[in-house]
């Protein structure tokens, strides 16, 4: 599914960029540590050959709470069909807000 060399901007505008597939495991495992119960659920997907867009309307239990936000992921794909580039666009502010987070630490959580 993912290239060797794929990278992941964890949000849109401004996050940051996790490179490999080994460190996007490492990412993803991290961020099942303080979340859990993950649903994505996609309102719309629009695609290329090479691009994949995704409205959704995600839940989540963080910090042991409902955490409902909503997204568009952006998929690009390299020329054997494996993602290479992904990218979340969300507002953070929103999130961090429901996740009980100070924008000012939400990088560490």
């Amino acid at each position: 599914m993912m290239a060797p060399d794929a990278e992941w901007r964890l949000w849109m505008p401004g996050g940051p960029v996790v490179r490999g597939r080994e460190a996007l495991r490492a990412e993803i495992l991290r961020q099942m540590r303080y979340a859990s119960n993950n649903k994505c659920n996609t309102l719309r997907a629009v695609s290329t050959p090479r691009v994949v867009l995704q409205e959704r309307s995600d839940w989540a239990v963080m910090r042991g709470g409902a955490c409902p936000h909503q997204m568009v992921a952006v998929y690009e794909l390299n020329e054997d069909g494996r993602i290479s580039r992904w990218r979340e666009y969300i507002n953070m502010a929103d999130l961090d807000r429901k996740r009980g987070v100070a924008a000012v630490d939400a990088h560490l959580a």
